[in-house]
């Protein structure tokens, strides 16, 4: 239920509805969307919010810049030179965990295989929990982030390898 402010409200606390409405419309708009968002601007009385990710990939960008939400990138990070590695990008910034909630058992191990569509993590952006998801199938080599910790859009999560006894 949204309140509805009278002209004797303190400004503090109209302040604060304010801000609580921004903050229902912003996860509104996240979980409506079709994608992770390009950019938000959300107006409610004096308040004004604008959220802008990166921009969307075109055709003259690498793999890791034009990588969905979730996806395999063959690109490595820098400093990794082993081109059979593929990469679970991060699909937004935000925090990632390795598992539901603390204390439980992690998605994912090193030395799992994973398929497409399989849960590897989930990352938190405003307030929201994202399932992070392989994008493509293989052996998780090493998942590249500690737990709870913020990361930035694109950067990679965990790294696979292809999973050479299926072959």
């Amino acid at each position: 239920m949204t309140e509805t402010p009278t002209d004797d409200t303190p400004p503090h606390t109209q302040a604060a509805t304010d801000l609580r409405e921004i903050c229902r419309q912003a996860g509104e708009l996240t979980r409506t969307a079709a994608g992770p968002p390009q950019r938000i601007s959300i107006r409610s009385g004096e308040l004004h919010v604008e959220l802008e990710w990166p921009r969307p990939a075109s055709a003259g960008d690498t793999p890791s810049e034009a990588a969905p939400a979730g996806s395999a990138a063959p690109t490595p990070p820098a400093g990794r030179g082993d081109d059979a590695r593929t990469y679970v990008l991060a699909p937004m910034v935000g925090t990632f965990y390795h598992a539901r909630e603390p204390g439980a058992a992690p998605f994912i191990r090193p030395g799992d295989l994973v398929e497409p569509g399989r849960q590897v993590g989930i990352l938190e952006a405003m307030k929201l929990m994202n399932a992070i998801e392989a994008g493509t199938s293989g052996r998780v080599e090493e998942i590249l982030v500690p737990d709870g910790t913020p990361v930035e859009y694109g950067r990679p999560l965990v790294a696979l390898t292809p999973d050479r006894d299926r072959n």
